[in-house]
């Protein structure tokens, strides 16, 4: 069982916290004492998972506007420039954010939103990753949590873009492990959602009864897990919630 207090102080960084699981992560790990960064592509959305952080009494969170399609070097420096003046270190990395794209066969595949897709939940991460990398190194315990997919695990037909980018974060998760694997203070790991009711899982199962899936709140506890010293021995594992 893990402490209320097991993410005290800790900063951490989550990627798509305006919803769905990212809003759900960001409300929890803040409710666990930690110091969240809300980062997304919608002032509103954002703004309203801040409020409701506030109302609940937990530590002020602050906001980070960035596009991960429109997203060039100059933005990301930015991000880390503000978070090392504000923080100083970054102690946790969420990367939650990704997009569908299409449900399509290969062969009637829109190229443009292929590579749009590969953009966001892929290249994107790497980006982020690669330049949040030094404000990581100045945590002692450091964790990088990437989000997979059972189809970035074993091919489905008609998943097209989204499933080779999760096939890909599963690679570059591994990568990164191998190359920090002499060091101690830095881990990275990739978490399997599952079936939870959300906005996505709504587009690609539109007739799915939601109300037979888990809450974004009902998958939190490994996703806490991952940002606390409990898994500071766990590196370049794939791990599923359900």
């Amino acid at each position: 069982m893990l402490s209320g207090n097991c993410l005290e102080n800790k900063v951490i960084l989550i990627t798509g916290a305006g919803s769905g699981i990212g809003k759900a992560a960001a409300i929890s790990y803040a409710s666990h004492g930690a110091k969240v960064i809300l980062l997304g592509k919608t002032l509103s959305k954002l703004e309203k998972t801040y409020d409701q952080i506030i109302s609940k009494g937990y530590k002020d969170p602050s906001i980070s506007l960035l596009d991960l399609s429109k997203a060039d070097g100059n933005d990301y420096s930015d991000l880390k420039n503000n978070l090392v003046s504000n923080y100083n270190h970054l102690d946790g990395l969420l990367l939650n954010a990704s997009v569908l794209g299409d449900r399509s066969p290969i062969e009637d595949y829109d190229i443009s939103v292929w590579v749009q897709t590969l953009h966001i939940n892929l290249t994107a991460q790497f980006i982020l990753v690669q330049t949040l990398l030094p404000a990581l190194h100045l945590s002692n315990n450091a964790s990088v949590v990437f989000t997979s997919s059972g189809v970035g695990k074993v091919g489905k037909a008609y998943w097209g873009a989204y499933a080779v980018s999760k096939f890909g974060i599963e690679g570059l998760t591994q990568i990164l492990s191998n190359e920090h694997s002499n060091d101690k203070s830095i881990r990275f790991n990739c978490i399997n959602p599952g079936a939870v009711a959300t906005n996505m899982r709504k587009a690609a199962y539109p007739l799915e009864n939601p109300k037979n899936l888990l809450k974004p709140e009902d998958i939190m506890e490994r996703y806490i897990w991952l940002m606390s010293d409990e898994s500071i021995n766990v590196c370049g594992e794939s791990l599923d919630c359900q």
